[in-house]
C-alpha cells in the first residue's frame, strides 16, 4: 500500500485540514497498533505471521514524505484532469475543488452571494494584514481617515480579530488577521502575501499614540469579549467563508 494512497485517504475523511506532522504521526501510529496487536498474539501464545513490510515500511514515516507524497497526489490529479487539488493552509492539508469548477458549485449554495470588499475596506486589511499586529491609530495614520466603520466590518466577517492591547499610553487594542483571512484568500502565512518582506519594512507614517483611546474602539472591545463569551457558552450548551464587505 503506497503512502499516498493512505494519505488520500486520511484527507478525504478528514472534515478539517490537517498538518503534515500531525498525517505522519497517525500513519506511525497505525504501524504502531499493528505492532502492539502482534506482541499481545505472541503472549497468548498465537501463532502469528510477520506483519507485511509495506506496513513496516511506513515506521518512520516523516512530514518530508508526506509533503511528497501530496506532491504525487496533485500531480496525478493534474495529469488526469481531476476536479479537485490538495492545498496547505494555516492549519494543515486540505481538499478542494478546482477554482475553474466555483461556478458549478456555487449552485449548491443559492443562498450564499458572493460579495467584493470595497476600496476602503480592502485597504484597511491591506494595512493590517501586512503590518500586524497594528492598532486603529497607525492603520488611521496610513490611510489619512477614521477607519471604525471599516474596522468594525472586517471584524464582523470574522477577517480580523482584537490580537490583544499595545504596550502605549490608554493600551490601544492591536488588530490581526485571522485564520478564515488566510482561507478566504488561500493563503498559508503572511509570508506568502505579495512583496512581504520588503513591504512589512516600508517606513509608516507615525501616528500619535499619546492620544486618548476613543469611545468606539473601547466599543468594539466591549463587543469582542461579548462575543467570545457567548461562543463559550454556545459550546458548553451544545466555516463559512466570510461574505465581503461593502463599503
Amino acid at each position: 500500500m503506497q503512502l499516498s494512497a493512505i494519505v488520500e485517504a486520511l484527507l478525504i475523511a478528514s472534515d478539517q485540514p490537517v498538518a503534515a506532522e500531525e498525517i505522519a504521526r497517525l500513519v506511525r501510529a497505525r504501524v504502531a497498533e499493528a505492532e502492539d496487536a502482534r506482541s499481545r498474539d505472541i503472549e497468548d501464545g498465537k501463532e502469528v505471521a510477520e506483519l507485511p513490510d509495506w506496513l513496516m515500511a511506513l515506521a518512520a514515516t516523516s512530514s518530508e514524505q508526506v509533503v511528497e507524497a501530496i506532491g504525487a497526489l496533485n500531480r496525478s490529479y493534474e495529469e488526469s484532469k481531476r476536479a479537485f487539488t490538495l492545498l496547505e493552509r494555516p492549519k494543515g492539508w486540505k481538499l478542494y475543488t478546482r477554482v475553474e469548477f466555483g461556478d458549478f458549485v456555487r449552485q449548491l449554495f443559492p443562498g450564499r452571494k458572493p460579495e467584493r470588499l470595497s476600496g476602503p475596506a480592502m485597504e484597511t486589511l491591506a494595512i493590517i494584514a501586512y503590518r500586524q499586529p497594528i492598532t486603529k491609530a497607525a492603520i488611521e495614520a496610513v490611510r489619512g481617515v477614521s477607519c471604525d466603520g471599516m474596522i468594525q466590518k472586517l471584524l464582523d466577517r470574522d477577517l480580523i480579530r482584537i490580537g490583544g492591547r499595545a504596550e502605549l499610553p490608554g493600551r490601544p487594542l492591536l488588530y490581526e488577521t485571522t485564520e478564515q483571512f488566510f482561507e478566504h484568500f488561500g493563503i498559508r502565512s503572511i509570508d506568502d502575501l505579495p512583496n512581504a518582506s520588503e513591504l512589512r519594512k516600508v517606513k509608516l507614517p507615525e501616528p500619535d499614540e499619546s492620544a486618548p483611546v476613543a469611545e468606539p474602539e473601547k466599543q468594539l472591545a466591549l463587543s469582542a469579549t461579548g462575543q467570545a463569551a457567548a461562543a463559550a457558552a454556545s459550546t458548553e450548551g451544545a466555516d463559512e467563508e466570510p461574505a465581503a464587505t461593502q463599503d
